[in-house]
């Protein structure tokens, strides 16, 4: 069987419906006050954390040359497009729109340009460590010198071409000084912040790289749970499992494990709708307890090793595609009674009853047309647990 390649294969997690992209009309009280920050003060604000990129997780896109135009053009004095913060606290605030922008002022003050190859590894660093640390920073294995490169084949040559800060000399301190609009928006009503900062994470990430919904979803909810969450999405055997030797950028990996862990502990709260489901639950995640984040992390590691005894790519249709009807099923159906139990023993699979359930037409029918409507979903979960308990 072939991998699955997300690049080539858009559809590759799903063969049922994908997350439903609508979301209810809300009326919000919201205030937005502009406010000019200059570069060395945004620098700092991100280096002390008073600005929090939340979706850093996501891999840094930009390349050099289109993050040296963005610092050319700051030199120059020419405006750049204004940034979005969502002040959460005083003193802290959390980057709705233009994260691509500060981190390339970010890296550029640092002088320093993270490795195309190495920015999930770097990712999964900064999980670990809420930053990257300085000696990575100035490792180059995972960065190279940041020197802007301006050297447009068919433009004149730029005056800046091969500087880096410090070599900015006279221009460093006009550079310093410039001014970048920021819209601080804090929410009034609803109670629930999230929504607000939800809608304007879809509508403002129209152009440019889009941010998908788990990739809105890490930012806005992250925790200890998530934090885990990327753990687990770096175990060896799971990206086996998945047939994905490295992380996908759009988190749609990450989103398989949530929407698992979903299924087993709140199945009870879903009301068909993929998106708002998987929304509501990790804002609710936020609150689990270490305990029961250690029960889940065991769970899902024990899930695992069960799953290997399955072959490479136990879930994977005809098709070569992750099935993830079929994951959850089984996930749900192995995993409720440790879940329920408190206690990481899981229900062996055995192979003549997975595949049974593979090839079972009612289940299979319950994963077309509307599969993530309620009562398809309860079918499969219901089909999987009758045959996997025999």
């Amino acid at each position: 069987m072939e991998n699955a390649s997300i690049e080539n294969d858009k559809s590759w997690f799903f063969d049922d419906e994908p997350e439903d992209s609508g979301y209810s009309i809300k009326e919000y009280d919201i205030t937005a006050a502009p406010n000019d920050f200059n570069i060395k003060s945004l620098y700092e604000f991100l280096d002390s954390g008073v600005i929090v990129i939340p979706s850093f997780q996501r891999n840094f896109v930009w390349d050099i040359r289109r993050a040296s135009k963005l610092m050319e053009s700051i030199i120059i004095g020419l405006p750049i497009p204004q940034i979005f913060l969502y002040e959460e606290a005083k003193n802290k605030f959390m980057v709705i729109d233009g994260q691509q922008r500060l981190m390339s002022i970010y890296y550029f003050v640092k002088q320093r340009f993270p490795r195309k190859e190495k920015r999930s590894e770097l990712r999964r660093i900064f999980d670990s460590n809420g930053k990257i640390p300085e000696d990575i920073i100035h490792d180059d294995n995972y960065f190279t010198k940041f020197n802007l490169k301006l050297d447009e084949v068919g433009a004149p040559k730029s005056p800046f071409h091969n500087l880096n800060y410090e070599t900015l000399d006279d221009t460093k301190f006009t550079f310093q000084m410039r001014t970048v609009r920021n819209i601080i928006v804090k929410q009034n009503l609803p109670d629930d912040d999230s929504s607000s900062i939800y809608e304007l994470f879809n509508r403002l990430n129209t152009g440019g790289v889009n941010l998908r919904p788990q990739e809105i979803r890490a930012s806005l909810y992250h925790s200890d749970f998530y934090n885990m969450l990327y753990k687990l999405n770096s175990n060896d055997d799971w990206r086996m499992i998945l047939g994905m030797p490295e992380p996908d950028i759009n988190m749609k990996d990450i989103e398989i494990i949530l929407r698992g862990f979903a299924m087993l502990t709140d199945m009870d709260a879903y009301r068909s709708s993929m998106q708002k489901f998987l929304n509501s639950y990790s804002r609710k995640a936020k609150r689990i307890n270490s305990d029961s984040i250690d029960l889940l992390n065991r769970i899902f590691l024990k899930f695992i090793e069960e799953s290997k005894k399955l072959g490479n790519e136990p879930f994977s249709s005809q098709r070569g595609k992750f099935n993830i009807s079929l994951y959850d099923a089984v996930f749900v159906a192995v995993c409720k009674s440790a879940y329920l139990e408190k206690d990481a023993t899981l229900v062996d699979i055995n192979m003549d009853s997975f595949n049974e359930l593979k090839s079972d037409g009612d289940f299979n029918e319950a994963t077309l047309y509307a599969a993530a409507g309620t009562g398809k979903i309860l079918r499969r979960l219901e089909i999987a647990q009758s045959i996997l308990e025999k």
